[in-house]
């Protein structure tokens, strides 16, 4: 068992992602992990991840707040406790649109073959939480 306490998870700045504090509770930085990554972020009010395409099969749970998911022409807005799912290179957008921070749970699948993290399009940074 490997425990991640929410003080301590390492933070991380993905790319295209402006207005949210992201931070991974299991997988890559966080630690192993074979077929997916769990990750959290803060989304501030007008807080958004710009269109791009979801390098892997991707879950997202809104635990607090709410936010707009918008892929190919369909638009959702999930509050508490929903959940959207992502194929691989879905194009999709998140913002929160709300007057209050959201805060998201990231599920994504690890590449296939390696059972490895791919890297190279984040970088690590501090989150004091």
């Amino acid at each position: 068992m490997r425990v991640t306490r929410h003080a301590a998870a390492p933070g991380y700045a993905a790319r295209g992602h402006q207005g949210v504090a992201a931070m991974r509770l299991q997988g890559r930085e966080a630690g192993p992990t074979e077929r997916f990554w769990v990750g959290l972020s803060y989304y501030l009010p007008g807080g958004r991840a710009d269109e791009s395409a979801t390098g892997e099969e991707t879950v997202y749970v809104v635990l607090d707040g709410s936010v707009v998911v918008q892929t190919d022409g369909e638009r959702a807005e999930i509050g508490p406790l929903d959940s959207v799912h992502l194929p691989k290179g879905t194009l999709r957008r998140v913002d929160n649109q709300g007057s209050r921070p959201a805060a998201l749970l990231v599920i994504i699948a690890n590449p296939p073959d390696t059972g490895l993290p791919a890297r190279g399009n984040e970088r690590s940074v501090a989150v004091e939480t």
